[in-house]
C-alpha cells in the first residue's frame, strides 16, 4: 500500500510539472522572460530542407541565400527539431530548415504549426527547394512549380528477380492485388493536390524570371541530344513532385516515376521533380488546416534542377548516382534558381499584404481583370 501510495504520488508531481509547463508555454503564466506576449503574426514561411555548413558567409545550401538576402536576423530557438527559425521581424518572413526526408519535414512543420510564438493562421508556406529532374521536362538550373504530391514510399515491392512473368515493376499500390490496378485504392496519402490556381498565379509571376546559366554546364547539356528539354537554358514551368526517402535514380526508375504519378494523378499530373520531403510538408499543413493552425491552400512547391534523374550519357546509373553523390554539378545554378523564381512570390506577397492577408492574389487579379 505505501509502494502505490508513494507510486500515485510521484505521478501526481509528474502530472502537475507537466501541467505547469503547458501553462506557461501556451501563455496561461509567466515565465523567466516575464508575460507572455501576442503571437508573431507571419505573412510567409520559406521551408527549405538543409543547410551545408553555417547559415552564412560559407558554400550555400537552400537556406543561406534566403537567411542572407531576404535579411531573416531575429532567431528563434526550435530545439523540438532540426535547425532553428529566423525571422525578418520588418517583413514578416520566417525561414526554416526542416532537415532533409518526409520524416523531419512532417515533424518540423507540424512542430512550426503547434508553436504558439507564431500566428500562421494567415501564411502563405514556400517550399523552395533542390531537387532530381527528367530530362524529357527541363534543364539543369530550371526550376518547377508543382501542383500534386506524389509519395513514393507507401506502396507494395516484390525484389525485380522475383517478379512473376506477367508483372511490368514490383512496385504497386497498398491494398491491391498487383501493378496499377484499373480501380484505385483508397488514399491514404499517396498523392496530395494542392490550390492549383495559386500554383498557376505563381507560375505567371515567375515564368519569365531570367535564370542564371553556368558555362560547364551549358556545355554538358549538349550532350542529351534525345532530350530537347535538357538542352535548353534554365527556364520556369509547371511539373509536379514524387517524394521518397530513397534516393533512387537510372532509366528503369525513371519510367516507374513517370508511371506513378500519372496513375496516382490520374492522368492530371506529370512527373517533373523528384525529392525527398513535399508529402511530408503537406500532410502536417493538412492537419494544421483541420486544427485552424495553418491554411493549406495558401501551400505552394518550387524544385530546381540541381541534377538528373538518369545518367549522363556514357554513364552507368551506379557511375551516375556515385558521381553526383560526390557532388551535384548543378547545385549553386538551382540555389540560385530557387532564389530568384521564389523570392518574386515572396516579395509581392508581402509587398501587397494588406490585400494578399485576407484574399488571394490570383481572386484579387480575377476581380481587377472584370
Amino acid at each position: 500500500m505505501m509502494f502505490k501510495k508513494a507510486l500515485c504520488q510521484s505521478h501526481l508531481s509528474r502530472t502537475l510539472l507537466v501541467l505547469l509547463a503547458l501553462l506557461t508555454v501556451t501563455g496561461c503564466g509567466k515565465n523567466a522572460a516575464g508575460p507572455v506576449t501576442a503571437p508573431i503574426p507571419v505573412k510567409v514561411v520559406v521551408v527549405n530542407m538543409f543547410e551545408i555548413g553555417e547559415d552564412e558567409g560559407d558554400t550555400a545550401g537552400e537556406f543561406q541565400l534566403w537567411k542572407e538576402r531576404q535579411q531573416l536576423s531575429q532567431r528563434f530557438a526550435f530545439p523540438q527539431s532540426h535547425h532553428d527559425l529566423f525571422l525578418n521581424p520588418e517583413t514578416g518572413v520566417l525561414g526554416m530548415v526542416t532537415g532533409m526526408g518526409t520524416n523531419k519535414s512532417a515533424s518540423a512543420v507540424m512542430a512550426l504549426g503547434l508553436d504558439p510564438r507564431f500566428d500562421l493562421s494567415k501564411a502563405y508556406w514556400l517550399v523552395a527547394g533542390i531537387s532530381g529532374f527528367d530530362p524529357a521536362d527541363a534543364s539543369i538550373g530550371s526550376a518547377a512549380w508543382a501542383e500534386w504530391l506524389v509519395d513514393g514510399d507507401l506502396m507494395h515491392e516484390i525484389d525485380s528477380r522475383e517478379l512473376p512473368e506477367d508483372w511490368s515493376t514490383g512496385i504497386f499500390p497498398l491494398f491491391s492485388k498487383g501493378p496499377y490496378p484499373e480501380k484505385r485504392p483508397p488514399n491514404l496519402g499517396e498523392v496530395f493536390r494542392i490550390n492549383g490556381d495559386l500554383t498557376e498565379w505563381a507560375y505567371q509571376l515567375t515564368k519569365d524570371t531570367e535564370l542564371g546559366d553556368d558555362a560547364t554546364i551549358a556545355e554538358n547539356r549538349q550532350a542529351f541530344t534525345d532530350f530537347p528539354n535538357a538542352q535548353r537554358k534554365p527556364f520556369v514551368l509547371k511539373g509536379d513532385n514524387l517524394a521518397g526517402m530513397t534516393f533512387w535514380h537510372g532509366d528503369y526508375l525513371n519510367r516507374w516515376a513517370n508511371r506513378w504519378v500519372d496513375y496516382w494523378t490520374e492522368g492530371q499530373g506529370r512527373f517533373v521533380s523528384s525529392a525527398m520531403e513535399d508529402t511530408g510538408t503537406a500532410q502536417s499543413l493538412l492537419y494544421l488546416d483541420r486544427a485552424g493552425r495553418a491554411d493549406y491552400d495558401r501551400l505552394m512547391v518550387l524544385r530546381t534542377a540541381s541534377n538528373f534523374t538518369v545518367p549522363h550519357p556514357g554513364m552507368t546509373a551506379a557511375e551516375s548516382l556515385l558521381s553526383e553523390g560526390e557532388d551535384y554539378a548543378g547545385l549553386q545554378l538551382s540555389l540560385e534558381s530557387a532564389y530568384r523564381v521564389g523570392s518574386r512570390v515572396v516579395d509581392t506577397l508581402v509587398e501587397g499584404w494588406e490585400t494578399y492577408r485576407d484574399q488571394m492574389p490570383y481572386a484579387v487579379e480575377a476581380v481587377q481583370g472584370e
